[in-house]
């Protein structure tokens, strides 16, 4: 039996799907920039992604500061097209608060909210994301003691410091007492493994297990992960 005093969760793909949010979030945001300041060359995707990879290659920090490195490209595109650079901030500011609120239109996966809430009052949980979404955004968030993003850490998962840091309030819980909830086989399961920390592994897709490590528990829907948590850790 397993001792698990703390669960910590994954946000994007694991509470929500977020491919389809951010498309939105990125394509309304563009709009929004051209009714601004006129026509902007993004490019296409490929060029797109390539840009990012260009941007990180100079500053190794945007690579965990994935906020500052969205306003770098919106920089990098308005100095195209507008002379005024102290305008260029201004507008900056109100892209990036544009893209951002649009980022956190989720639609969470059915049961996830119940099942928080029940979760909560027998564990300590928390939330750790390479992403810049807020949890304390949302009702939800009531429920969660902290939340760890890469830039609070400056690292991305899989390496230790998110993990690390979930444990600076909690003096008596070891890395063995935590229970790790997420969808990416790497950056959560991999990366929670190696440090003796419990994971269960969130699969609503149906992706074959990939990594030579032994493959964890896992669960395709949220009605499922309080029971199958009790199960196995009660």
């Amino acid at each position: 039996m397993k001792n698990i005093k703390l669960i910590t969760f994954d946000l994007d793909d694991t509470f929500w799907d977020i491919g389809p949010v951010i498309i939105k979030a990125e394509l309304e945001t563009r709009e929004w920039l051209q009714e601004k300041v006129g026509d902007i060359q993004w490019g296409s995707l490929s060029d797109f992604l390539n840009y990012r990879k260009e941007l990180i290659k100079e500053n190794n920090s945007l690579e965990w500061d994935i906020s500052l490195l969205r306003k770098e490209i919106y920089r990098r595109k308005l100095d195209e097209v507008v002379m005024d650079k102290i305008k260029i901030d201004s507008i900056i500011n109100e892209a990036y608060q544009n893209f951002i609120d649009k980022r956190h239109a989720v639609t969470f996966y059915e049961g996830v909210f119940d099942a928080i809430k029940r979760l909560s009052k027998k564990y300590h949980l928390g939330v750790l994301t390479n992403g810049n979404a807020d949890i304390f955004r949302f009702d939800i968030g009531k429920f969660f003691d902290f939340s760890i993003s890469s830039l609070d850490v400056k690292s991305n998962k899989p390496a230790e410091p998110h993990f690390k840091k979930a444990l600076e309030n909690y003096k008596n819980i070891s890395y063995n007492q935590i229970l790790h909830v997420g969808d990416h086989q790497i950056n959560d399961i991999y990366g929670a493994h190696i440090l003796g920390i419990n994971t269960l592994w969130f699969n609503n897709k149906n992706v074959e297990w990939s990594l030579e490590i032994a493959e964890p528990n896992k669960f395709n829907n949220w009605k499922e992960c309080v029971s199958l948590i009790e199960d196995i850790y009660e």
